[in-house]
């Protein structure tokens, strides 16, 4: 991994690490005129620190969903930035950092460039709200059939992504993932922990959820390459309908068990997950274990099921920027069991 140097650097790539980043990633090989003289601003993880390998980045602080402090401090490190070099482009996938960034980008008659969310499927977020006021920003939506002005079509990560041959179900090994949302799910633990075969080895990833009394072997995080492996190996990867535990789970040629998030009982600030769990199913990319019945003969059906990788030759084409073939790392190998 390198650090950030300012020498013929010409574009910010910006987005929260989670699932957000992981877009970004897998969507940068079809973004089209940007060259190879980028920085990566997000946040220090595990996940961004493994995925950053060989590239050009620096950490900005967390923003919560509404957190006005880190909103601060990040415009604050913005104005450091943009102020120290000749920078070309700035490509956000959001979500709250976004919005110092595209300001002051803006400001310095920078081009920027918002793409949103994949979990997004009805309309944008509040971030995408805030920015598509800002003039002189180009905005993606990641699906045709959104109804608003001056957003723009290119497709979305989940198009690398196609059902596959099912799998012979088996439930010898497991993964249990809640991401690293500051919000618990202990709803879904508490209707997981009776589900499994006794002899399936679970790897519970909790995060901020609660789990006395589970009687579980619960781990608030799993370093990324860690998880990673897991969900390779699993036979089953049961998950809340975050985008980036969705993605982690197809990339190793899984079909992932999603449950949503749900606002009306503490669970995330709005429904968005519900959105993104009902459009993987959609696809046969996923499905999704409805809690107020859940059925264990859902795990053994999403433990026979199989995503594939296929190639998406249609660049992502950016406005203003001149058209460039798709870069060869398109799609990513899977991970094989």
């Amino acid at each position: 991994m390198r650090g950030w140097h300012f020498f013929g650097v010409r574009t910010l790539l910006v987005a929260a690490a989670g699932g957000h980043l992981e877009e970004l990633w897998r969507l940068r090989p079809r973004l089209t005129g940007l060259g190879d003289d980028v920085v990566w601003v997000t946040n220090d993880t595990s996940q961004a620190r493994s995925l950053l390998v060989g590239e050009q980045w620096l950490f900005a602080p967390v923003a919560r969903p509404r957190d006005i402090g880190a909103t601060v401090s990040n415009l604050r490190l913005a104005r450091h930035v943009l102020a120290l070099d000749h920078w070309t482009d700035v490509v956000s996938t959001g979500p709250l950092v976004a919005v110092p960034f595209m300001t002051v980008a803006r400001a310095h008659g920078v081009r920027c460039h918002f793409i949103e969310s994949s979990s997004r499927v009805l309309g944008p977020s509040l971030t995408g709200k805030i920015v598509e006021r800002l003039p002189g920003v180009a905005c993606y939506s990641p699906y045709p059939w959104w109804k608003r002005r001056s957003w723009r079509y290119r497709g979305s990560v989940l198009d690398g992504f196609a059902p596959a041959p099912s799998w012979r179900p088996a439930l010898r090994r497991a993964v249990v993932t809640v991401g690293t949302s500051p919000y618990g799910f202990r709803r879904l633990l508490d209707a997981l922990v009776t589900m499994f075969p006794p002899d399936c080895e679970v790897l519970w990833q909790t995060g901020a959820t609660d789990v006395r009394g589970l009687g579980i072997r619960a781990r608030r995080y799993v370093p990324r390459p860690e998880l990673v492996e897991a969900i390779a190996r699993a036979d089953l990867v049961v998950s809340h309908a975050g985008v980036g535990s969705a993605l982690a789970a197809m990339c190793a040629g899984r079909s992932p068990l999603l449950v949503p998030r749900r606002a009306v009982r503490g669970e995330h600030v709005d429904d968005h997950q519900v959105e993104i769990a009902d459009e993987l199913e959609r696809r046969g990319l996923a499905l999704t274990l409805p809690l107020e019945d859940p059925d264990p003969e859902f795990l053994w059906k999403a433990a026979s099921a199989r995503v594939r990788a296929v190639p998406v030759g249609r660049p992502f084409v950016l406005d203003g920027i001149p058209s460039a073939p798709v870069r060869d790392r398109e799609q990513l190998p899977l991970a094989t069991a």
